[in-house]
């Protein structure tokens, strides 16, 4: 029975240089990804090198992540098999192109979804420029279809996204937004439809894989809350230690 790991990649496979030493320290690391100018982003550590090739040794590597398809391409780890990006707003099939059906389905949801995205982002904006926050909303957009929107401190000080999420985001969402939803993770506050998740481009991809290859074996692995719906799908679970979903769920035992 062939098994599949759907497996989120930033905080999961990899992580910056400051976090890293979180984990093992800054000793035998290696470059995992790159920025656009070609400078190295993400590391991996010695034991993440070691899982990835227990996972390439009998197990299919399939990239679920909130990154879009050039922050994909700029990851120098293999794949070879379905790929899903902007946070399952995108399938791609082995080869590297778009899943067409899903795709029509996600951008026709997504055009519904802009007009909603678009009043919060300039209910953002407002906030940045009374109280000088340095950041901005950003439209996430990839496949000319506009996905969700995020929000970082320049400075990388995340305790500043906290008063946009409690003060401006979440009051926007109970005040008839409720197909909305919204995550905060580190210094990345997302804000996204409810119709882009994971989960339902993991089911989409599993529906795939077994209709090749009948009864398979599927393992999710994230770190952060948001990977938990579609780590759920999942036969298995497996949660990297030092991480946001690693507190949530083990680290109180």
């Amino acid at each position: 029975m062939k098994k599949f790991l759907f497996a989120d990649l930033d905080d999961t496979l990899f992580q910056t240089f400051e976090k890293c030493s979180a984990l093992n320290g800054h000793d035998a690391l290696e470059p995992a990804a790159y920025y656009k100018d070609g400078s190295i982003c993400s590391y991996t550590t010695r034991a993440q090198r070691a899982f990835l090739a227990f996972v390439q040794d009998g197990m299919t590597l399939i990239p679920t992540t909130a990154r879009d398809l050039d922050g994909l391409r700029r990851v120098h780890l293999p794949f070879e098999s379905y790929a899903i990006i902007n946070y399952g707003g995108v399938v791609l099939q082995p080869g590297g192109s778009a899943h067409k059906p899903w795709l029509e389905g996600m951008r026709q949801a997504m055009h519904a979804a802009l007009p909603g995205l678009q009043e919060l982002a300039k209910h953002i904006d407002d906030y940045a420029r009374r109280t000088g926050f340095g950041g901005r909303a950003r439209m996430i957009e990839d496949f000319a279809t506009p996905f969700f929107l995020v929000v970082k401190d320049p400075d990388k000080q995340h305790e500043r996204l906290a008063p946009i999420e409690a003060e401006v985001v979440r009051p926007w969402i109970a005040d008839g937004n409720k197909d909305y939803v919204v995550h905060r993770n580190g210094n990345n506050l997302a804000i996204l439809p409810k119709a882009l998740d994971k989960a339902h481009a993991v089911a989409c991809v599993t529906g795939l894989l077994r209709a090749e290859h009948g009864d398979i074996v599927t393992f999710g692995m994230g770190d952060s809350r948001s990977d938990a719906p579609f780590m759920a799908a999942c036969d298995y679970a497996i949660v990297p230690r030092a991480t946001q979903l690693a507190r949530i769920t083990v680290g109180a035992l």
